[in-house]
């Protein structure tokens, strides 16, 4: 939905209303090879944007400061040590001038004020975002994708947009769009509004890709098996489902569509969890398993009366937790256990697939998935732009 702010309303920003399934929209020169430039890298959201859609990317440069995204990046793309740059402020991208055609990244939305009186990149001094804007002057791509949260509209009264946007515009001289979109709206079912900001080098006339319904809910994205580390002790179970909680929007219990990933999520007990009923062949009691629990203790009884039947979990012997569909008959829903998503599932509701290679700690995973880009909405983007005009 277009933001009803008058500064949007004098902007380019639009949906396609011809309400277009991106899925099903061709690429015009799938052979041809897109050359790729990222800062703020991340684990390489576009990039498995690209693997997903089978398309042919050539990495030109990436970076990012932190040494275990670059851990998880250099194991899951081709890249040399010399295309990657740690620190962005450093980073000199005119040898890559002429050389890339699109350009993405997510500069940190830290705050700034207006240092000047006109706007533009010299009011933009200190931030990150001026490290996006000065690579995107040097290497000159053919497009770049600026994606970012979606209070940077609203920040300082609209003011910083409007020098984000005048930057990119008269200093960088792109046409420039942005929209806010959310993934639910794009096949993954987590609510994360974010804005993309698209500059195209020429003239371009674009529509951001139309929302389409969401065929999946987050159990889809589940994992049938799981390290029992993963299930909650009394503790963690009492806070997660505390209404002040749940009101808030802090925590969610077995909810359709997650809540917005943070790089924090899991490690206060906020984000989404998953409860799972008893089967009745399960012969341990909340006296011999300190992560089984009497529901009826807890402020919701709706885990009692809506336990969800087929996502009940039988313990083996090992450390796994085996989850299976059972009948009603077989739970018995007075008692279950609560347990947070595993890193796979994070990732999962990110866009990225199980190709993907987890090398990092639960910890800097968890993380690592809260500050990517969801790959869908990158993918959705690709097919509108037809990236494959701009590639060789």
């Amino acid at each position: 939905m277009i933001n009803k702010n008058a500064d949007i309303q004098n902007t380019k920003a639009n949906i396609d209303s011809s309400g277009t399934d991106w899925r099903t929209l061709s690429f015009s020169h799938p052979e041809r090879k897109i050359r790729i430039g990222t800062s703020f890298s991340g684990i390489g959201a576009i990039e498995h944007s690209f693997h997903r859609l089978g398309l042919n990317a050539e990495i030109q440069f990436a970076g990012d400061i932190d040494e275990n995204c670059k851990k998880a990046y250099f194991a899951n793309y081709g890249i040399s040590e010399s295309q990657w740059h740690d620190d962005v402020h450093t980073f000199d991208a005119t040898p890559y001038k002429g050389k890339v055609d699109l350009f993405v990244g997510g500069a940190p939305c830290q705050a700034f004020s207006l240092r000047g009186k006109h706007g533009g990149f010299e009011d933009t001094r200190g931030t990150l975002f001026r490290e996006f804007a000065r690579v995107v002057i040097e290497c000159q791509p053919k497009i770049f994708i600026f994606e970012n949260v979606k209070g940077m509209l609203s920040h300082d009264k609209g003011r910083t947009w409007k020098v984000i946007k005048e930057t990119f515009e008269k200093d960088c001289g792109y046409d420039v769009y942005y929209q806010v979109l959310n993934a639910k709206d794009y096949g993954i079912p987590q609510s994360r509004d974010r804005i993309f900001c698209i500059g195209f080098k020429k003239e371009t006339e674009f529509k951001y890709p139309a929302p389409i319904p969401l065929e999946k809910t987050a159990y889809n994205f589940l994992q049938t098996k799981f390290d029992k580390k993963y299930l909650l002790k009394e503790k963690g179970a009492f806070f997660v489902t505390r209404s002040v909680n749940t009101q808030k929007s802090y925590t969610q219990v077995n909810g359709n569509v997650a809540l917005c990933q943070k790089r924090n999520q899991q490690f206060n007990w906020h984000g989404d969890f998953v409860f799972h009923p008893k089967l009745k062949s399960d012969s341990l009691t909340p006296k011999t398993d300190e992560t089984l629990f009497a529901v009826s203790n807890y402020e919701e009884d709706y885990y009692a009366n809506n336990a969800p039947e087929r996502y009940a979990i039988r313990p083996c012997s090992d450390a796994n937790i085996e989850m299976s569909v059972a009948n009603a008959k077989d739970i018995d829903s007075r008692y279950g256990r609560f347990r947070k998503l595993t890193p796979r599932e994070c990732l999962r509701l990110m866009g990225f697939d199980d190709t993907f290679k987890i090398v990092c700690s639960d910890t800097e995973t968890y993380r690592q998935s809260g500050n990517s880009i969801v790959v869908n909405v990158l993918m959705a983007l690709l097919k509108q732009i037809d990236i494959t005009k701009y590639g060789e």
